[in-house]
């Protein structure tokens, strides 16, 4: 019988318009054993968002009554609304073997990392260039100018963070290409969780924080 692959915390983060929830989804398509972090939040459903399959929508009473219970893995208040990922979705996917993908912003990939470092691998998802993010930014027409240069600015704040603390650095210039990349990692990562890690995979060493100059990306 072959032996139940040990459980991974994929947390994924970026700044919006890098590309990181489509990313996501199409690592989930196409393995069978990742399954997206369901989080918890006290905002209203938006249009056929669904309880259960989309967020766990609650009260912020309930909220608070799971953070004093201590069920949180992690969470963090956003734009006057909590968000957060319980502690059993944590531990049933490790339990299970699963690799839950965490799309969390750096503050919460931060705490699942400090929490349950060996099996959690935190990978930042970086568009080409500063001017590519703009250019993401005001292409989907929803924003205004004010929104989008609070977003550039908060973007520079977050890769600040992810490329001193992430695990990875995957720059999305190419879909299919950063997914490869992503498969990879999670390729080396299990691997170490097994004991059978051997030989490094170069691919992977170069995707390695600290191999990409962040000073290119910011110009």
């Amino acid at each position: 019988m072959r032996p139940r692959a040990p459980g991974l915390l994929l947390v994924l983060s970026a700044p919006s318009g890098a590309g990181k929830t489509t990313l996501a989804r199409l690592f989930v398509e196409e393995h069978e054993d990742a399954h997206f972090s369901i989080s918890a939040t006290t905002r209203r459903p938006r249009g056929a968002e669904r309880d259960g399959v989309d967020y766990h929508f609650m009260t912020r009473s309930r909220f608070g009554e799971l953070i004093d219970e201590g069920a949180f893995a992690e969470w963090a208040e956003v734009h006057g609304e909590r968000y957060g990922t319980l502690r059993a979705t944590v531990e049933e996917a490790l339990a299970s073997g699963w690799i839950a993908l965490f799309d969390i912003d750096v503050q919460g990939g931060a705490l699942l990392k400090a929490r349950w470092p060996d099996q959690t691998v935190a990978a930042f998802v970086l568009p080409p260039f500063m001017d590519e993010l703009e250019r993401r930014l005001r292409s989907r027409s929803t924003d205004s100018d004010e929104v989008i240069s609070r977003r550039l600015a908060a973007a520079r704040s977050e890769v600040a963070r992810g490329v001193t603390e992430y695990d990875y650095l995957i720059v999305n210039d190419d879909l299919v290409v950063a997914e490869r990349k992503l498969d990879a990692i999670v390729a080396a990562e299990r691997a170490r969780l097994s004991g059978r890690s051997g030989d490094a995979d170069p691919q992977v060493e170069a995707l390695r924080r600290g191999r990409y100059d962040v000073r290119r990306w910011l110009r």
